[in-house]
């Protein structure tokens, strides 16, 4: 939504004339960019409208691996030379345009006010999306796979990308609408999403140049991620009190559920020294936690889409550990970047050899295959497809 006062000072573009001012030229993540873009012949320049989820801003300020791949793909999109437009939340920071689909991000809204439903945000951004869809060459959208069937119903071609695991009812709507073009992010959630239709994949990516190797051991494992059974902090605290090693988890409970196991199984372990507790990290803290680790452990129990973490630790030059479900072994180059064990419990005798890998050679292998200009480069490759350029 936008307030009055601000309705007064729309342009015909959507958003306030002072705001872009600011968030084109003055906003620290907009000075260099915009004044670096490239000029695109009108040919090859597309128009590309950009729907993130709104759950967080765009780019995150703590939590929010699919808002960091939207800014990282926006913004290099932007500074290619092409015509982009985020459909995102109002205290979101972009060089490209931003039309502002609701004045926060939904967190904060439903931390501070009485919003409870997500849906009915999601709902505005692709309603307002959709009604201006003859302005751009390809909407894509971040938002998840119950929108599908509303891009059936424009001629403008679209493109789903899909972040999360697919259920039964994903499956259902791959199904039902396959004119409607989607993308993994992994061979292994392809295959999730359906087996009878040809699903591209473009791996997440990582801004190599936002990390700063350390190619001295660490002190201690870490774990980073959501303080859940499917993340499993319990067996990274098995395996590090095992091998005699401290470990710092960063990261929090999202849910009832998640609070419930995290209390129950996790804090009673924290001791302070051998067990340290962190809470959620900036991207900052983040960059000390993995930098300065042995290794991160990534003991997961499903089926992973990607695992965005373990990229930012070989970015760091730590080598990863982890359990071989969902993209794990598309990820982690054996031997080089890490190692993966067909059980949590084969993980134990895998971290003598991967607290020795040649942690420069970790991180130039995973800049190799993760960069987020290769990622850009595999979303502009389906966009010409799309739209026949």
């Amino acid at each position: 939504m936008v307030s009055g006062r601000e309705r007064g000072a729309l342009h015909s573009s959507g958003f306030p004339a002072r705001e872009f001012f600011w968030r084109q030229y003055l906003h620290p993540f907009a000075t260099l960019a915009s004044f670096c873009k490239k000029s695109l012949p009108v040919k090859d320049r597309l128009r590309i409208g950009i729907v993130p989820p709104l759950w967080a801003p765009i780019p995150p300020k703590t939590y929010g691996g699919v808002e960091l791949m939207v800014h990282l793909l926006t913004e290099e999109l932007a500074r290619q030379g092409h015509d982009v437009t985020l459909f995102g939340t109002g205290d979101s920071h972009t060089t490209a345009r931003l039309v502002p689909v609701c004045e926060r991000n939904v967190l904060d809204l439903m931390a501070t006010t009485d919003a409870m439903i997500y849906e009915a945000f999601a709902n505005s951004a692709v309603a307002r999306v959709l009604a201006r869809a003859g302005d751009f060459d390809i909407l894509h959208f971040h938002i998840g796979m119950h929108w599908v069937p509303f891009a059936s119903l424009v001629k403008t071609p679209c493109l789903f990308t899909i972040h999360t695991f697919a259920s039964f009812d994903d499956r259902w709507i791959a199904g039902n609408f396959p004119g409607v073009p989607l993308n993994a992010i992994s061979r292994c959630q392809a295959r999730q999403i359906s087996e009878s239709r040809d699903i591209p994949v473009v791996y997440n990516g990582c801004d190599f140049s936002k990390f700063e190797p350390r190619y001295e051991p660490g002190k201690y494992l870490a774990f980073l991620g959501r303080m859940s059974y499917d993340k499993n902090p319990l067996d990274a605290i098995r395996i590090a009190r095992d091998a005699g090693i401290p470990i710092i988890l960063a990261g929090q409970a999202q849910q009832k559920k998640e609070e419930a196991y995290f209390e129950a199984e996790i804090k009673p372990l924290i001791d302070g020294r051998n067990v340290q507790y962190i809470g959620p990290v900036n991207h900052e803290q983040k960059k000390e936690l993995l930098r300065n680790a042995a290794a991160l452990l990534f003991p997961i129990q499903w089926e992973e889409p990607f695992g965005l973490v373990m990229i930012e630790a070989m970015a760091c030059g730590t080598p990863v550990l982890a359990h071989a479900l969902g993209s794990v072994e598309e990820v982690i180059d054996p031997g080089i970047t890490g190692y993966h064990a067909p059980t949590i419990r084969k993980m134990d005798s895998l971290l003598e050899q991967t607290l020795a890998l040649d942690r420069r050679k970790v991180s130039k292998q995973a800049e190799s295959r993760f960069s987020f200009q290769a990622m850009v480069e595999g979303y502009l490759e389906i966009y010409s497809v799309s739209v026949g350029k």
